[in-house]
């Protein structure tokens, strides 16, 4: 394999590109939008600047394993900085929580809530420590092509009881209500209801207390911006508002692309970082055994989407740290009327983003950068209008975040907008407008996920949220470990 041409710049697409380059395979990445990062967009407005998403680093040394593999440091392109409290939880009656990863302000933090899970908070750590090994160390950065790979992992998966739910297997160690929603919210992050995600997905927690929490200077997309600068510095090339019409095929090969001015990229292998579903119903057309899989994948579970709303505003909040998460009155019922019944609810939850707390600089001086983050429907489920209920939505999500924290929010607001599912389908092509691809649940995960390799066209393959190990910047960078191990073992 000499070239290898990747659709989307994405994180997923950035890590296999940085790794196939590093090896000395010449590799294009196609973007079909004006700047590179997926989900990890960014806008700038007003003199604020806005992350898309995500904004939760962890495990930084995933990344850093991308600049040690032609012996850079990430520190060259980009600068980490710590985040704590990890998160601080706020409920409805006034209660707060500071979850951090040191142990002294962590188990005062569980006294508060109820003294005798303290112990019970140890004993689930020992667990998370063990599904960490068994689930991300072990299983992380290794494809499942088939069934004999899962049959491999099975004992493990059973040991650690994986058939159960995250909520469940923590309800088991803690008695707080409280307490039980901070160490299963985790699961949200990448896309899972916490009743349904299985245990395994624990493991987020152990992930968090080793390695921390960190933010990127100047915000998410600065560290998009040193990923595409250390691909380029090997030698790749990005190629941005280059929209892919169809990845071509010749018998079982892919032989390259054609993006929508009518160009075509020749390529000894093809990988996507785009959405499944449009790549197999859209951008593989020609293909009968693409369109199978494509039917296949529709009847799959999707992970639901997202309602952002975006705002700067004129003030600073030092007390409110970098990231909350605001519980609304009920935590069961709101996520099946989300993750089961599509229903919009009256009451939410919310994830609140105050990056300018750990860094001023992505806002004018003397403002503040926010987004308030609600999980809601996807399209599949929730068939509404978007583009009515999104003023409606984005009123009430604001006079939520005035009611808890900012009570004159309304009289600050400088600049502010929106982002609904519908914007998720239409700028990124996601099924359903789904933020995270297919739902984590056991049944979809590893080798029941999408494969990192397509069964039938040999030289075709899948990086991201939607293969494994699934989303969040942790499990896209570990897709393309595995990704790109499968590309360069097929090149030998």
């Amino acid at each position: 394999m000499k070239r290898a041409v990747i659709v989307g710049a994405g994180f997923g697409g950035l890590a296999l590109g940085i790794r196939l380059q590093s090896a000395g395979v010449a590799t294009t990445i196609v973007e079909a939008r004006d700047r590179p990062g997926g989900r990890a967009y960014v806008w700038e407005r007003d003199g604020f600047t806005f992350d898309a998403g995500p904004t939760v680093i962890t495990a930084p040394d995933t990344l850093q394993e991308l600049w040690a593999l032609s012996g850079r440091d990430i520190a060259d392109d980009v600068t980490l900085l710590p985040v704590n409290p990890f998160y601080r939880l706020n409920w409805p009656d006034g209660t707060n929580f500071d979850y951090t990863n040191d142990d002294t302000v962590l188990r005062a933090e569980i006294g508060k809530l109820n003294p005798k899970d303290i112990d019970g908070y140890a004993r689930f750590l020992e667990y998370s420590a063990g599904v960490y090994r068994e689930g991300y160390e072990k299983l992380g950065h290794v494809a499942f092509l088939d069934f004999t790979s899962m049959v491999k992992a099975a004992p493990a998966l059973a040991k650690y009881q994986a058939w159960r739910s995250v909520y469940s297997m923590v309800s088991s160690f803690v008695e707080n209500e409280k307490l039980r929603q901070a160490l299963s919210f985790h699961t949200l992050l990448v896309g899972g209801n916490p009743m349904t995600t299985s245990a395994i997905y624990a493991l987020i927690h152990k992930l968090e207390r080793d390695g921390g929490v960190w933010f990127a200077q100047g915000g998410t997309n600065r560290l998009v911006a040193g990923m595409v600068r250390h691909f380029e510095r090997l030698g790749g090339v990005v190629r941005l508002s280059a929209p892919v019409a169809s990845i071509d095929t010749l018998g079982d090969r892919a032989t390259g692309v054609t993006l929508a001015d009518g160009e075509r990229i020749e390529a000894d292998a093809v990988a996507s970082n785009g959405d499944l579903v449009h790549t197999y119903r859209t951008l593989l057309s020609g293909s009968r055994a693409a369109q199978r899989t494509a039917a296949r994948l529709e009847r799959k579970r999707f992970s639901p989407s997202l309602f952002v709303v975006h705002f700067g505003v004129r003030g600073t909040w030092p007390g409110i740290p970098h990231h909350m998460i605001l519980f609304g009155p009920r935590y069961k019922g709101l996520l099946s009327d989300i993750y089961d019944h599509g229903l919009v609810s009256e009451d939410f939850s919310l994830y609140l983003h105050h990056p300018t707390v750990t860094d001023p600089t992505l806002a004018p001086e003397g403002c503040s950068t926010f987004y308030a983050l609600a999980p809601v429907p996807h399209m599949g489920k929730f068939v509404g209008d978007w583009d009515a209920l999104a003023p409606v939505l984005e009123k009430r999500i604001l006079d939520e975040v005035g009611r808890r924290l900012l009570p004159d929010i309304h009289d600050r607001i400088v600049t502010k907008f929106s982002y609904s599912p519908a914007d998720f389908n239409r700028d990124l092509s996601a099924h359903q407008g789904s933020a995270f691809s297919l739902e984590p649940v056991l049944t979809q995960s590893a080798y029941f996920r999408a494969h990192n390799r397509d069964d039938n066209i040999p030289n075709l393959y899948f990086v991201g949220a939607g293969t494994h190990p699934g989303a969040g910047i942790p499990g896209v960078v570990g897709s393309a470990k595995a990704t790109a191990g499968l590309m360069l073992e097929g090149d030998r």
